[in-house]
């Protein structure tokens, strides 16, 4: 067609046409001895043969130790041992049914041979009240009180009483207006007395320094410093080139 007689066509390349890989060729084994591999040494073989039969020695051969032998059994005979079991609990008897100690009440039974007996106290209704009887009850009476000086016929205490405090002419108001100790200002001690030193405190005064901001120890890399200290190999990638590519030749003249 006219495409394929377009198209470049470019010559084979030998080294494209690999053998097969060591996974292509069979080598004979060389463990066994059938199909062993002839440039090798053999070792002797053994084989495992198959179960002989019993009846080459004897004929009637009784089974293995499959019985199940009692642990009771000695070889003086079973064991002599009590053994006890727990059976149900049997039925009661309907002919012979004779009550227990907790079926009795000796509490209620009457006195005999003049014991003394407690009293016994039964508790009743609530009786009605009769139309006719309109007593009243103790909460209905009202006692007279027990504190002040107006019950006649009994004794009472002095009684005063708190009244109110008057604007004038009272104790609590002073009309000279007579100022409190608090009212008084007082006098410096350094007026009458030695003068104590007195001492003052300032503020704080900063050192002259440079103001200029300098870079921290973070702010270098010695790592990076190629100068004058040995250099750790460093590398590059590059493109992958083609393996059949001719290498350059160079023939240097003597």
């Amino acid at each position: 067609s006219t495409k394929t007689q377009m198209e470049k066509k470019y010559p084979a390349i030998a080294g494209r046409e690999k053998g097969p890989g060591p996974g292509r060729y069979g080598l004979p084994p060389t463990t066994g001895f059938v199909g062993h591999d002839f440039t090798k040494a053999t070792s002797p073989a053994y084989s495992f043969h198959g179960r002989m039969s019993d009846n080459m020695y004897c004929v009637d051969s009784s089974p293995g130790p499959r019985y199940h032998v009692d642990a009771k059994i000695t070889r003086y005979g079973k064991d002599g041992t009590p053994a006890y079991s727990m059976l149900g609990r049997m039925k009661a008897q309907k002919l012979f049914h004779t009550p227990g100690p907790g079926a009795y009440s000796p509490e209620k039974a009457p006195p005999c041979n003049l014991q003394r007996r407690p009293p016994s106290y039964t508790m009743g209704a609530r009786t009605h009240y009769r139309s006719t009887d309109a007593v009243p009850a103790p909460n209905k009476y009202s006692l007279p009180p027990l504190m002040g000086s107006q019950i006649p016929n009994k004794p009472a205490s002095a009684s005063y009483t708190m009244s109110g405090s008057f604007s004038t002419g009272g104790p609590s108001v002073d009309l000279a207006k007579t100022p409190g100790p608090c009212g008084y200002n007082s006098t410096d001690p350094s007026v009458y007395l030695t003068k104590q030193p007195a001492f003052s405190m300032l503020g704080r005064h900063n050192l002259p320094r440079d103001s200029t901001k300098k870079p921290g120890p973070g702010t270098y890399n010695p790592e990076r410093v190629t100068v004058h200290k040995a250099r750790a190999p460093a590398y590059s990638l590059g493109i992958r080139h083609s393996e059949f590519v001719t290498p350059l030749v160079v023939i240097v003249s003597d």
